[in-house]
């Protein structure tokens, strides 16, 4: 499939024309690129890189076969080469869609079975894959051929993916974000959408669905520029997801800062307080905190605000008592994750591996990480690869087999820290066993060198410490929050590493930690009638040991949590 360096070159050729195509409509560039990628990729790709004409290539990109199997009741026109011949025109189309894959076929791997059978032929025409159920309606742009002329091509996408605008209600926005682009692919692809499958929806390759394969080539090809100007994204590092920065609030309202003195204020989805009281809270914001109203008009004693919170961002109704106007704010600052871990400071802190032993998930928990020598790892350039390698973690690690003793619950305790920060250390991201203690942290300050000992300058994390370590130093070690399980999840379909992470109220009493996974073909998170999730695709240890699956929906909703936030990691 099409890298960034084939990206690259279709933009050479194309972007120009795909601009002005797309002018005055809230579509992209990168989203036809990634439609292009995703329809006939495998074949332009291919072609480039053996150096044949731009015209050739036009000319080949042809697919989806037919045969002259009679059993295809349910299928659009033509269902076989007979359907077609019963064409008045249908000698003649058949001609050239049997021409076409038998040219095809001598360039591209796979398809030689096919251009042997003489029944078979093609259904899909041009770079984007006009389906020849169109024959009927439009013969002339198939066989002159139009399918094989770049403008031609272009323009039948443009008109399809308007009315996918037109479908979903969009013809008016300046612009939209990237998973409203892919929508509006699923409509382009199968003519509705389904809200409650989120991008799960349209062909289905036997491992994605066609609105999820169109966002990662949608965020691939917003890494690649063909001028000096910078990309809309930035290259993932190897072995790392493609993550956007964090998005900064658009308010234009007048600044105001959280003055609650004793505790956090709630951002609630509502201008009200719910039953039970947590039920619509978005996130908590800390005393201090700056903010932005949307129109500085209170609804019933709330106000509509928006602002970022360690890289997330969120859009709310806050309670006006614990709201005061500043006029000395001037702006809300992003937190941007930095992309590598410190080297020098307040560096990671990892216990030595044990002398003689390799720590194994046969044997009790400690405060070593694994060490076994044939532990999987995360690896890969694009998001299906790294989506893999996630998958192959979960299933190494497998918390849910007894013989894991490592990830069992017993005499009350519970393992949720260990199995994250398992998870987290075979995905190449840091998140500490061991971190240092207040003292060492002191000494680290005043330039010491500090060597790692547990209990003396390092301590073992248990999952509250590991919600306060995400808050106070999450950041500088590449972690940073997002507003929504809905993106949570989204991002961990790309291949990111992803974490809910709930403090316990009571002090003593345990919070609990839950990675968010890529989903599967068979296994989904769980979104209302609008697409929101509800409950991620999750893997965790604790009292019930899950590989996979969805549990409780909106757990970290529940009172015994003082905070609970979501976090990602490239």
């Amino acid at each position: 499939m099409p890298d960034r360096n084939d990206i690259l070159w279709f933009k050479r050729q194309f972007a120009a024309r795909i601009a002005a195509a797309v002018a005055g409509t809230p579509l992209s560039v990168d989203l036809v690129v990634a439609i292009a990628c995703q329809e006939t990729g495998f074949i332009w790709s291919t072609l480039r890189r053996r150096r044949l004409s731009v015209a050739r290539i036009l000319a080949l990109c042809v697919g989806d076969t037919i045969d002259a199997r009679p059993d295809g009741s349910g299928r659009p026109f033509p269902k076989h080469r007979a359907d077609l011949l019963s064409h008045p025109q249908g000698e003649a189309m058949f001609a050239i869609a049997r021409q076409a894959l038998v040219d095809m076929a001598a360039h591209i791997p796979g398809y030689e079975r096919s251009a042997a059978n003489p029944d078979k032929f093609c259904r899909g025409y041009g770079l984007f894959q006009r389906d020849l159920q169109f024959f009927r309606s439009d013969p002339e742009y198939f066989l002159a051929r139009r399918y094989a002329r770049f403008d031609d091509t272009l323009a039948m996408c443009i008109a399809e993916l308007k009315r996918g605008l037109r479908t979903l209600g969009l013809s008016n926005r300046k612009r939209l974000d990237d998973e409203a682009l892919a929508r509006v692919a699923i409509v382009y692809n199968t003519g509705r959408f389904r809200p409650e499958r989120g991008l799960r929806q349209g062909h289905f390759d036997g491992q994605r669905y066609y609105g999820e394969s169109v966002f990662a080539f949608l965020r691939l090809s917003k890494t690649v520029s063909i001028d000096d100007t910078p990309p809309a994204l930035s290259p993932a590092r190897p072995g790392e997801a493609i993550v956007p920065p964090p998005t900064p609030p658009t308010a234009t309202g007048p600044f105001f800062r959280v003055d609650t003195r004793s505790t956090t204020l709630r951002l609630r989805s509502q201008p009200r307080r719910s039953t039970p009281p947590i039920a619509n809270v978005i996130a908590d914001l800390p005393d201090g905190h700056p903010v932005r109203a949307i129109t500085g008009r209170p609804v019933q004693g709330f106000l509509e605000i928006e602002t970022t919170l360690l890289g997330a961002h969120l859009r709310g109704f806050a309670s006006t008592a614990f709201l005061v106007r500043d006029e000395r704010i001037r702006g809300i600052p992003v937190t941007t994750p930095t992309p590598t871990p410190p080297k020098r400071g307040i560096v990671a802190a990892h216990l030595p591996p044990p002398v003689g032993r390799v720590v194994r998930r046969s044997a009790f928990a400690d405060a070593h990480s694994l060490d076994e020598p044939d532990r999987p790892a995360r690896s890969g350039g694009d998001a299906g690869t790294l989506r893999d390698a996630l998958a192959a973690i979960v299933d190494w690690l497998a918390c849910d087999a007894r013989e894991h003793l490592r990830y069992q619950p017993r005499e009350g305790a519970t393992f949720c820290n260990v199995y994250a920060h398992d998870y987290c250390h075979l995905a190449g991201v840091y998140l500490p066993r061991v971190w240092w203690t207040q003292a060492a942290l002191l000494r680290i300050a005043r330039g010491e060198r500090v060597p790692v000992r547990i209990g003396a300058t390092v301590r073992e994390m248990r999952s509250n410490d590991l919600c306060q370590w995400l808050r106070d130093f999450g950041p500088d070690f590449g972690w940073r929050r997002t507003g929504s399980a809905t993106s949570l999840q989204r991002e961990a379909n790309q291949g990111a590493v992803a974490m809910i992470a709930a403090e316990r109220k009571q002090n003593g009493r345990p919070g609990h930690l839950a990675m968010v996974v890529p989903e599967t073909a068979r296994l989904s998170a769980r979104r209302d009638t609008a697409g929101n999730v509800v409950a991620p695709l999750q893997s965790q240890a604790g009292s019930v040991n899950l590989r996979r699956g969805t549990g409780i929906a909106e757990w970290w909703k529940d009172a015994k949590y003082s905070d609970a936030a979501f976090w990602l990691h490239a």
